[in-house]
């Protein structure tokens, strides 16, 4: 018989909106009933959620899942890694680890991320990326670009169109408009999504230009004014901005308090605490403010804001897998966004831009990805830090007493 849990008398977010008392079950690894009365198989595993709130699992729209990511997000309970810029080297393993342990984030990933000949990243080769990559010259590369991403299992195809100017590295090459629309209608062809990076608002013109998908970090250069905030939102393009990267980034801040939050500090290496405390020199040419102030913007004018990170190794200061889906929740209640709305932007929202329609939300028939947490997140968002328990598939995930690796 499948191992049955029930959580009882529990505040429940589901994915949506808010139940003040709910009763939910859970039977190996689906989502079995979620009620307003006590129903509790005989022996099954009850849980007392008085005081507490159930959630989804977290998705973080935005990663780079090395080995030992996967399982240090699963310990803040971030249920679902979207891995934007991998190699097949390291991301086959972690496919695999994901598919068959419970004690792993589940990931989904671009692989490689399509870009120029010196292009970003290029400086994180021997870095982050242990050899060279593939890059495109031409129109012509386009389909074959998109053609060994899928065959590498890719499930949507990342291109990075910039130019450096608004990290302080101006003068980089960078992806021009009929190599990016190439890339755009190969991805469509093989029916994936199709992801740009962008840190400046001329990249993001340029993306929207060549028909993209989705905007995978925040252009922070300046403010969004109403004309591409009009045009993100006609597009249906969703955006994940990133802002603990984009913090960082310009030097406005670091996540230092994660490190000192004795509901975080235990689970993170000095290395891990070292890199959320510092960003990058001084940045003259973005801001964290034009960030927050245009992913508000986008979200009142209707567009698809999304949670995510862009944590990657040590090294991407101001970010670490897992504890980072706290900092970038607070950095959007910070901006404007309701808890709620936050929230959402972590579950749901993700869910639903990535075609994850097994997850994302509590309720019947779907996977068990589930987060109790102590105190009520839906109005205090620094209470998603207060993990009680996570639950992959149905499991729940033992304790972790010593920090991660990754």
């Amino acid at each position: 018989m499948p191992h049955t849990t029930v959580f009882e008398d529990v505040r429940l977010f589901d994915g949506e909106s808010v139940v003040d008392h709910a009763f939910v079950t859970i039977r190996g690894q689906k989502i079995d009933a979620v009620t307003d009365y006590a129903s509790s198989p005989t022996n099954a595993e009850t849980v007392n959620g008085r005081g507490c709130t159930l959630m989804p699992g977290l998705i973080d729209s935005h990663a780079h899942a090395k080995p030992g990511a996967l399982e240090m997000a699963l310990s803040f309970g971030v249920t679902t890694e979207i891995d934007l810029g991998s190699d097949p080297l390291w991301m086959d393993d972690q496919r695999a680890a994901a598919r068959t342990r419970d004690d792993v984030a589940d990931v989904r990933s671009s692989s490689f991320g399509a870009t120029v000949p010196n292009g970003h990243p290029s400086h994180l080769i021997g870095r982050f990326f242990p050899h060279p990559f593939p890059t495109v010259s031409t129109v012509a590369d386009a389909g074959p670009f998109v053609e060994e991403r899928v065959a590498e299992g890719a499930d949507f195809i990342k291109m990075i169109i910039e130019d450096g100017s608004a990290l302080n590295r101006p003068a980089l090459p960078a992806l021009p408009l009929d190599i990016a629309t190439a890339l755009v209608d190969a991805a469509h062809a093989h029916n994936r999504q199709a992801f740009a990076h962008v840190t400046a608002i001329a990249g993001a013109r340029r993306a929207l230009d060549a028909g993209i998908d989705a905007l995978v970090h925040l252009f922070f250069d300046q403010p969004a004014d109403d004309v591409i905030v009009q045009r993100i939102v006609d597009s249906d393009v969703f955006v994940v901005p990133t802002l603990v990267t984009l913090g960082a980034f310009s030097g406005d801040r670091t996540a230092r308090w994660l490190t000192e939050d004795p509901r975080s500090a235990h689970l993170l290496t000095e290395e891990w605490k070292a890199n959320l405390c510092c960003g990058w020199p001084d940045n003259p040419h973005g801001s964290l403010h034009n960030a927050q102030t245009s992913a508000l913007s986008l979200h009142r004018a209707g567009a698809r804001v999304l949670v995510g990170t862009d944590a990657a190794s040590v090294a991407a200061r101001g970010t670490a897998h897992g504890a980072s889906m706290h900092d970038e929740l607070r950095l959007f209640v910070d901006a404007g966004f309701t808890p709620l709305e936050a929230l959402r932007a972590a579950t749901s929202g993700p869910a639903d831009a990535y075609g994850l329609s097994d997850r994302g939300r509590v309720a019947t028939g779907l996977q068990a990805d589930l987060v109790l947490v102590e105190g009520d997140p839906t109005t205090s968002i620094d209470d998603t830090l207060s993990i009680r328990g996570v639950w992959r598939r149905g499991t729940k995930l033992a304790a972790r007493r010593t920090p991660i690796s990754a």
